[in-house]
């Protein structure tokens, strides 16, 4: 397959994740609707935001995985190059055009939430640490926190991608296991493993958000290349 059309679906896949996931997280989480005089919390909360992000991740698998490959995530092409199954010649062209579909997604994001009257940026599905932590978690605790759950998150696209297991269930696997991520991690980091999915929202609040940013490039990024590094070990059969 061509390069450019493999970052082209890249672009798309980054988009439709930032999109649809940051998107449930600012639009639909806490979302309050009036029946009279009665307020209704009508949001999807965290579990909903959290299975979004695992949707987003299933359907481009489906839709864009026989073209790229669906990495959507510096962190999984990382992954993958230290585990032997990605060429480093493509590494940097898959990471810019994971940013940049990140980017647009986040800037979309943006255009649409700031049509509703009063509506104020706070923090936009940005991932933090200390007192931009969801629950006020430490910058130790939010790193090994990324770290370790991006390296699970890469066991998981190594173990169901492998060869030797199950035939196209693939997508269902690393999407629920992105869901069950999600649903861990969410109340440290609001959740990165996915340095292009942090890199969006972030350029849209700027300031904090663009401070803590190294962060949630390089726990994501260790936790995946220790990962790169440990499937193929475990894994190897014996001769």
């Amino acid at each position: 397959m061509d390069i450019a059309k493999k970052c082209g679906a890249e672009v798309l896949g980054t988009f439709w994740l930032t999109f649809g996931g940051c998107g449930s997280a600012v639009l639909a989480a806490k979302f309050l609707a009036m029946e009279g005089q009665t307020p209704l919390n009508l949001g999807i909360g965290l579990v909903g935001v959290s299975l979004a992000f695992g949707l987003t991740v299933l359907t481009m698998a489906y839709s864009i995985g026989h073209i790229s490959g669906c990495h959507l995530n510096p962190a999984v092409s990382l992954g993958l190059l230290f585990a032997k199954r990605f060429p480093s010649s493509e590494f940097v062209p898959y990471v810019i055009s994971q940013v940049v579909g990140a980017s647009l997604g986040a800037g979309l994001l943006y255009v649409i939430a700031n049509g509703q009257p009063g509506f104020e940026v706070g923090g936009f599905a940005c991932n933090g640490y200390d007192a931009h932590s969801p629950g006020n978690y430490s910058m130790m605790a939010c790193f090994v926190a990324e770290v370790v759950l991006t390296f699970f998150f890469l066991f998981i696209i190594l173990g169901a991608t492998d060869k030797r297991a199950p035939a196209g269930f693939a997508p269902i696997a690393i999407g629920l296991g992105l869901t069950l991520i999600h649903l861990i991690g969410i109340p440290v980091t609001n959740l990165s493993v996915n340095p292009a999915r942090s890199t969006g929202p972030a350029l849209v609040v700027q300031d904090w958000a663009l401070q803590q940013l190294w962060l949630f490039w390089v726990a994501p990024l260790l936790g995946a290349a220790l990962a790169g590094l440990a499937y193929p070990q475990l894994s190897r059969e014996e001769r």
